[in-house]
Formats: C-alpha cells, sequence, structure tokens
C-alpha cells in the first residue's frame, strides 16, 4: 500500500429496514479499489445502484458492515477507516479528508463570508486574512458580491453548492469526496469549478466523485468506477469510456 493513499477491499453495507419487517437491503457490495495520490475516479451508474453509499461509507457517515478501507496518513500511518474511533474519524475530517454533499448543513444567520472564514480561522489565519482569502474564493465561485455578507440558507441551489466547493478549496484536504459536485451549475460555474479541482488534483489531493454528468467527468477523471444494484460492474480508464 506504500504507492496508494486508499486501498479499499470488500467493502459492504447493509440497512436493515424495520418498517419492512427487518428486510435486509444492499446499499453496496464487495466493493474494492485502490486510489493514489493526485488521482481522480468517478463512480458512474443509475440512482440506487449504491454510490452514495460508497461515498458516505468512506467518509464513515455510515459505518460499514464489512471490508476495509486503508487510509495512509500524511505522517504515513496506516489506518482503516471502517474501525477507527470516532474521535480519529473527527480528525481525519478536520484536517485530512472532506466531504462536499449535494446539500449545504449551515447555522442559520451565519453569512457566507462568515462560513469560510471561520473555516480559516480554524487553521490559524487571523481575521483580517481569513476575511480577504474568503473574498477570493467567493468571487472564484461567481457567488454576487450582493451576497456575500447574506445567509446561504436562503440562495438557491447551485449558489449553495458553491459555497459547499468553497469550503472544501479551503482545506485542500488530502482525500477530497464529491457527491454531484456540478448538478444545479450553470455551465459557466461548472468551467470554474472543474478548473479549481483539477488545481486540488495537480497539488496532490486523491478525488472521489459521484457524476451524472458525462461531460463533466471526462474534463476530471482519471477513470470511472461503474455500479449497478451495489456491486462494481467495471472500472476503466476515462479514455476507454464511450
Amino acid at each position: 500500500m506504500n504507492d496508494t493513499i486508499l486501498t479499499v477491499q470488500g467493502l459492504s453495507k447493509k440497512f436493515t429496514v424495520h418498517i419492512l419487517d427487518k428486510k435486509t437491503l444492499h446499499g453496496c457490495d464487495n466493493v474494492s479499489f485502490a486510489m493514489k495520490p493526485g488521482e481522480f475516479m468517478g463512480i458512474a451508474g443509475p440512482s440506487g445502484s449504491g454510490k452514495s453509499t460508497i461515498i458516505k461509507c468512506l467518509y464513515r457517515t455510515y459505518l460499514p458492515s464489512g471490508g476495509s478501507v486503508w487510509y495512509r496518513t500524511k505522517d504515513g500511518r496506516e489506518i482503516d477507516l471502517v474501525t477507527a474511533g470516532e474521535r480519529e474519524i473527527l480528525e481525519l475530517r478536520h484536517s485530512e479528508i472532506s466531504y462536499v454533499s449535494q446539500f449545504l448543513k449551515v447555522i442559520p444567520r451565519v453569512s457566507a463570508v462568515q462560513i469560510l472564514a471561520e473555516e480559516l480561522r480554524e487553521r490559524g489565519w487571523n481575521a483580517e486574512a481569513a476575511q480577504e482569502r474568503s473574498y477570493e474564493l467567493l468571487r472564484m465561485m461567481n457567488i454576487d458580491a450582493e451576497l456575500w455578507d447574506a445567509y446561504p440558507s436562503t440562495f438557491s441551489g447551485g449558489e449553495q453548492q458553491r459555497i459547499n466547493l468553497a469550503r472544501a478549496l479551503i482545506t485542500e484536504p488530502r482525500l477530497l469526496l464529491l457527491d454531484e459536485p456540478t448538478a444545479s451549475l450553470d455551465n459557466e460555474t461548472k468551467k470554474v469549478v472543474i478548473r479549481s479541482l483539477l488545481a486540488l488534483k495537480q497539488k496532490g489531493t486523491t478525488i472521489i466523485g459521484i457524476f451524472h454528468d458525462l461531460e463533466s467527468m471526462r474534463s476530471l477523471v482519471d477513470k470511472v468506477f461503474t455500479m449497478r444494484a451495489g456491486q462494481c460492474k467495471s472500472i476503466k480508464r476515462m479514455r476507454e469510456v464511450v
């Protein structure tokens, strides 16, 4: 595993649905792949095929039912994200692993610039520098200046998604997990997001993203992991995908 940052082996997640007489549903089953630093993998497949389950298991939003997820930290430690304790997972989320969902979860009555500046303040930036950097990111994400001091809870879906992505860019994580990063975005903003993600990739960030937008995926990913009914049907280099 020395040349990889992430090694997933036999990852499985089962859900017990109590209102359906404890019926067992398979979110994903026996999923395996490996990622190198700076590699970008897209996960494709129809709705309900298990794409989001994989991402949430990697981030430990879901506790996997089986398998292992070996992550190599910045200091060279190998940690199984399946069995790691909650405190260790929280530390990794703060310092090395980021997740961008389709939905923005923020504290009400906190402005867009405050959301970003707070992320920087937690990482040692002084108040003035944090605010200036937040303005730069909002400008880069094509957020209108009149919205910088407004509350993202009132933003459109596309604007909220851009705030989500700006937060990920602030942290410059070693592993970035994306759930439909280009959903709800206009073409110009998609180009901005694609450039930003490619810049992170070039800096060595390993990225795994769920996509329905094939054109965006072509611009970003090195390989495509295709899911059907919770299982991997193929892993191909992007150039092999028609």
